[in-house]
């Protein structure tokens, strides 16, 4: 018979030894979001980008970092949240996705969690073709809240993004 200790060493070292993923956690509006911290190049607050004229209301226009040209993605709008403000705790969260440099904004940054394998849900799958749930790889729980993980790659290069790029796979 083993020892509660034990066993309790043995969770502890199972616990440890799971593969662990980190997650850049934000907020859009009500909800919590997480992404890869690997796609991650930096945050920056937000300043008004450059207008491009006929482009879709999620994209906000460019804006030169450090001489390359950036497109500004608002996800709030992209996700159809109302009346997306920009305020001091408005973010930009500057990405690396498909050999390309955009940028993201959203309401505020949270926090970099570490998050095991067992420790994400699948997305349930919904019957409603208006729903398109191929850009969430997973929920979590945490604090009692739950977090919607994005595969923001698919997101990024889907093509309605008008980010696809012929020469990426």
């Amino acid at each position: 018979m083993q020892q509660p200790a034990y066993r309790a060493a043995q969770a502890s070292q199972r616990e440890a030894e799971a593969p662990r993923s980190e997650f850049l956690t934000f907020r859009l509006g009500p909800e919590s979001y997480g992404i890869e911290i690997l796609k991650v190049q930096e945050i920056r607050g937000y300043e008004a980008p450059t207008s491009i004229a006929n482009a879709p209301d999620f994209i906000k226009g460019v804006t030169n970092l450090r001489g390359v040209i950036v497109p500004i993605l608002d996800l709030r709008v992209k996700f159809r949240l109302p009346e997306p403000r920009y305020d001091a705790f408005t973010v930009v969260i500057i990405l690396n996705v498909a050999s390309r440099v955009v940028g993201v904004v959203v309401d505020s940054v949270s926090d970099v969690l570490s998050l095991a394998t067992d420790e994400i849900r699948a997305t349930p799958e919904f019957a409603s073709s208006t729903f398109d749930s191929r850009y969430i790889t997973g929920l979590a729980t945490v604090d009692d809240a739950l977090l919607i993980l994005l595969d923001i790659e698919k997101l990024m290069t889907g093509a309605d993004m008008a980010l696809v790029d012929s020469a990426v796979h």
